[in-house]
């Protein structure tokens, strides 16, 4: 009997979680939020915007296009709304799951950035940046109806990526940096024990009254590199090119479990339902940005970025045990996507500059089959607004704002499906938005 409730509690709380989340302004679980300019511009100047240091983050070669020395720090803060509506949930044998718990999982998050640059001469620009390229929290209760497949996720990444630019001409900056990414990750969710005692003719234990909670968590450090570029066609016309690279990530972590109710606390307290080791491979993928701007007028500047990533990495999450029981997997095969934004700056008077954009992100999860509480991800629109206010030529205040309309979206997990088995059934309609507002100061000496 032993050995079962180990296997239950041990499958259900690793092997049934995905080590990733969903982003609510960015599809998948990338976060842009680097520059408060960006994100006015619904980041439509991202890849050739190249207005401050913070610029480097999407694009390394936006140093090449400020002279002297600049520092920039910026903080945004993400409300992110997943609720699932008409949520309906069973075991692998049809015993229904139910619950009063709200469906919201949803959570808040501030997000730092810092970027630095200098000009080294007339050739060469040396910058630093600071940010986190990936990551959110999400929470539902605990004994909320989806609880089997997920509770807490919590994915922190943070790149710290020296940048060295090289200015080709007066026209053309080329630059490269290593990107040093460090992730850690909180997951948790809960596992029938209730189904498992009583099939065992333990008194008192029930079908869904009896939970074990499960935590794990891991971290890992991984490297890659950016490469980019910047052309200025005309002196109105300006191209961006950049690419970042994917990076491999092992987390390894530890299990933590805990009792429900008195029966469960017993198990967990007499050693029947044990924490164990394990890891579990994570790679954040690979992007492309390419983006142009142009200046129509002396007071207003049109651009546009179209952004490819490569979401293909992540095609399943495979999870090793430490003492030696069976691997577990997880099926993600999520699709490559494209995101598109356009916007606009108009410059009011000397200090104040406005800006607006519009966007339109994919998503990378193929069908219902493969959307989960952790990652109930969908198509969204993006519209922003902003200003930037510069007091002096040398300090710049930017403060932005960003709603996501996301669609919405099913959600099938079936018990037959891989890895499913004893998470069970989960169906419902996930709906999807997001308000983001950034702030960011730079100052050029």
């Amino acid at each position: 009997m032993q050995n079962k409730f180990n296997k239950l509690s041990i499958a259900v709380a690793i092997a049934s979680t995905a080590l990733v989340s969903s982003q609510a302004q960015a599809a998948g679980f990338q976060v842009r939020e680097q520059s408060a300019k960006t994100l006015a511009n619904a980041f439509s100047n991202a890849a050739a915007g190249a207005e401050d240091a913070s610029f480097m983050a999407h694009n390394p070669a936006a140093i090449g296009n400020i002279d002297g020395t600049q520092v920039t720090g910026g903080l945004s803060y993400i409300d992110a709304d997943f609720e699932l509506r008409n949520g309906e949930a069973s075991s692998a044998f049809g015993f229904p799951y139910g619950s009063d718990a709200s469906g919201q999982g949803g959570e808040t998050a501030w997000v730092p950035s810092f970027a630095a640059k200098t000009q080294l001469n007339d050739q060469f620009d040396l910058g630093l940046a600071i940010y986190s390229p990936y990551g959110l929290s999400t929470q539902y209760d605990k004994d909320w109806i989806g609880r089997y497949h997920g509770i807490e996720t919590e994915l922190k990444t943070i790149d710290i990526q020296p940048t060295l630019n090289y200015r080709v001409n007066d026209r053309l900056s080329i630059a490269a940096g290593l990107r040093a990414e460090y992730a850690d990750a909180t997951l948790s969710n809960a596992s029938d024990f209730g189904s498992l005692a009583a099939s065992q003719g333990v008194p008192g234990a029930a079908p869904g009254q009896n939970d074990v909670i499960g935590e794990v968590t891991g971290d890992d450090w991984g490297y890659g590199y950016t490469l980019g570029a910047l052309f200025q066609v005309t002196d109105k016309t300006r191209l961006g090119i950049s690419y970042r690279s994917k990076i491999d990530l092992t987390l390894d972590g530890e299990l933590n479990v805990e009792g429900t109710d008195p029966l469960s606390d017993g198990a967990v307290a007499a050693g029947l339902v044990t924490g164990t080791g394990g890891t579990a491979d994570l790679t954040t993928p690979a992007n492309l940005n390419l983006g142009v701007y142009h200046q129509l007028t002396d007071r207003l500047a049109l651009m546009a970025n179209a952004e490819w990533i490569e979401w293909s990495s992540f095609d399943e999450l495979v999870v090793e045990f430490d003492d030696g029981r069976d691997s577990s997997v997880t099926e993600e095969n999520w699709d490559d996507t494209w995101a598109f934004s356009v916007g606009a700056n108009y410059a009011l008077t000397p200090q104040w500059l406005l800006r607006a954009g519009l966007g339109y992100d994919q998503t990378p999860v193929p069908s219902s089959r493969y959307r989960t509480p952790r990652v109930p991800d969908s198509d969204r629109r993006w519209a922003s607004v902003g200003a930037t206010y510069m007091p002096t030529p040398e300090l710049g205040i930017t403060a932005g704002y960003l709603h996501v309309f996301g669609k919405d979206v099913d959600m099938d997990q079936d018990a037959t499906d891989t890895g499913n088995a004893s998470r069970g059934n989960l169906a419902g309609t996930y709906e999807v938005s997001a308000d983001v507002l950034a702030l960011s100061v730079d100052y050029r000496f």
